[in-house]
């Protein structure tokens, strides 16, 4: 069955110099593969039914690819490594050795060098990853074109996994409402460093080479340094959490900036995929971004669900204060409820939201996506980010209302 479906992509005008050492499995729809200029090199291994390939895409360049319920956009390339669960847009690139998995979304032109590590990654337009980079859990916008973009540098590591074992730790590298229009200053994290999430980083703030961040950061123009801290020995205790509702609000605010983007992606993006191909990108791209809220929102809960835990030891160490105890007991009580609050505007995105009339923009724009979103006024722009910024604004307003102590 293998060389059947390698048939009739080589029959339709897909290129592989060596189809005797390609494998493509009998569950992959040749009708969503291109055959116009995509390229597909020795050693590849292409499955999954829901796997679509657009125009000019290009497998396996470096080292072979393997390709798992991906959709890759056009000119994309993919030059090798494991791939699996991803959306590629217009030239995205990752370089050879990547292990990107579930979750992840590369927007146009977006790119990684070599051995890079991604999982639940969204990276807006012209964002750019060095080498031996493992940025998971992370959403990163900034700057305006190739030539001016955000960037993290080479042997960076962005720290989602805590000594609780918990993922409650997304970082939001800018954010979506400004970060869609593309007219942001970029944020560069210096090479070497890390980013100990749950973080918070705006716009036109550098981290500088070597350095572990662990704060919020809300003003721009920063060049943030990190001294080295003194050798130390101190008591810890697993399972203890002190500081919860920078957490907790730093999760939800990352929660109603994916709500916001399923919002942008239905209602904006939608307009610029015609084909069935590109509708297939398209539909690729609307389940990554939900499986991205579904991760965040399991994620949160999980977190919530060692809070009590966390009472019980800090009680009978005779420590906490009754205010940290009742934050972390109404967090615990009422994550079930925060998540049913968060569902309903996965639903509510759907509707406009008082976006009709940058909709209505964006469906009689011309070009492409990234065309549409040059050509807009700097009063377009500021109309869009404002209708987004309600949606969020009215996001946080509600779920917070449910734990009113993480104000």
């Amino acid at each position: 069955m293998a060389n059947k479906q390698i048939d009739i992509l080589l029959n339709s005008g897909v290129a592989m110099p060596h189809p005797e050492s390609v494998f493509v499995g009998e569950e992959v729809n040749p009708a969503r593969i291109s055959g116009r200029g995509v390229v597909i090199h020795p050693g590849c291994r292409i499955t999954g039914a829901s796997t679509c390939i657009l125009d000019g895409a290009v497998l396996g360049e470096e080292a072979p690819a393997t390709v798992q319920d991906c959709q890759i956009g056009p000119k994309v390339k993919l030059k090798g490594g494991f791939f699996q669960g991803a959306v590629f847009l217009d030239e995205a690139s990752m370089g050879s050795c990547a292990h990107v998995r579930p979750g992840t979304i590369l927007e146009e032109q977006a790119s990684g060098a070599h051995s890079v590590g991604l999982k639940q990654t969204i990276l807006f337009p012209f964002v750019t990853l060095g080498s031996l980079i493992n940025f998971c859990d992370c959403l990163m916008a900034g700057g305006t074109d190739r030539k001016n973009h955000s960037e993290v540098g080479s042997s960076f590591i962005h720290f989602n996994y805590t000594p609780q074992q918990d993922k409650a730790t997304a970082s939001m590298i800018g954010d979506v409402a400004r970060g869609v229009m593309l007219n942001q200053p970029p944020i560069f994290l210096g090479g070497q460093g890390g980013l100990v999430g749950p973080c918070r980083i705006e716009y036109g703030n550098t981290t500088a080479a070597g350095t572990v961040w662990r704060k919020d950061v809300s003003k721009p123009g920063n060049l943030l340094m990190e001294r080295a801290a003194p050798k130390a020995s101190m008591p810890f205790t697993p399972g203890v959490y002190r500081a919860v509702k920078r957490i907790a609000a730093n999760n939800l605010a990352y929660t109603a900036d994916l709500l916001a983007l399923r919002l942008w992606y239905v209602h904006v993006r939608s307009c610029f995929y015609k084909t069935d191909l590109e509708k297939a990108l398209f539909e690729g791209l609307l389940k990554a971004c939900d499986k991205a809220l579904d991760e965040r929102v399991k994620r949160f809960n999980a977190f919530c669900g060692k809070l009590e835990k966390s009472n019980e030891i800090l009680r009978k160490a005779g420590q906490g204060s009754d205010a940290l105890f009742a934050q972390k007991t109404e967090l615990a009580e009422k994550a079930d409820k925060v998540s049913a609050c968060l569902e309903k505007w996965k639903s509510a995105a759907q509707a406009p939201n008082g976006g009709e009339s940058f909709i209505t923009l964006a469906q009689t724009g011309q070009g492409a996506y990234l065309d549409f979103i040059k050509s807009l006024s700097p009063e377009q722009a500021a109309q869009g980010t404002a209708w987004l910024n309600g949606f969020i604004e009215k996001i946080l307003e509600e779920s917070l209302a449910i734990i009113p102590s993480c104000r």
